[in-house]
């Protein structure tokens, strides 16, 4: 087995088990909804005016967290969905270069160095969503992660639009 298909095989046993966390965290947390559910409507049904709000107040959190659990996962399968494309089509960040802290993050001037370069492809294509994404990364590498996601949106927001404008 080459280098590269061990890491292609290394890459991919990591990926495996990011999904399966997930996949238990996401279980993990519905049945959590559930009992919280079920608390609810038990406080409702008392019939007293506190246990109504406070069985509502409590009925509240499992539906905010179902819809924070779902615009999260939605999140991450889109941007997985635009970096499998980015990656198909040659177009990642190429960071191998870049000099790295022991904790393998990129050093701050490299990435400032990195972002700017990416920058200055964004202003000259803001519409299209490969270099909006190139800058959603750079962002990231640069530490400003309010910043990377908001692009990241935009980025999703635009290959989304290519994607309609095609069919």
């Amino acid at each position: 087995m080459s280098d590269a298909e061990s890491n292609d095989a290394g890459q991919n046993r990591e990926v495996v088990k990011l999904v399966a966390f997930i996949a238990v965290l996401v279980l993990v947390l519905g049945f959590y909804f559930l009992l919280l559910g079920r608390i609810a409507f038990s406080l409702i049904g008392s019939g007293e005016v506190t246990g109504i709000l406070i069985g509502i107040g409590v009925l509240l959190l499992p539906l905010v967290g179902v819809w924070v659990v779902v615009a999260t996962v939605r999140a991450a399968l889109a941007h997985q969905h635009l970096a499998r494309r980015m990656h198909d089509e040659g177009r990642e960040l190429d960071t191998s270069d870049l000099p790295r802290r022991p904790s393998g993050r990129i050093e701050r001037e490299a990435a400032d160095a990195l972002f700017d370069r990416v920058k200055a492809e964004w202003e000259a294509d803001p519409d299209n969503w490969r270099v909006s994404y190139r800058l959603a990364r750079a962002y990231d590498y640069a530490g400003d992660r309010a910043r990377a996601r908001e692009t990241m949106r935009r980025a999703v927001a635009l290959e989304k639009l290519e994607r309609d404008q095609t069919r």
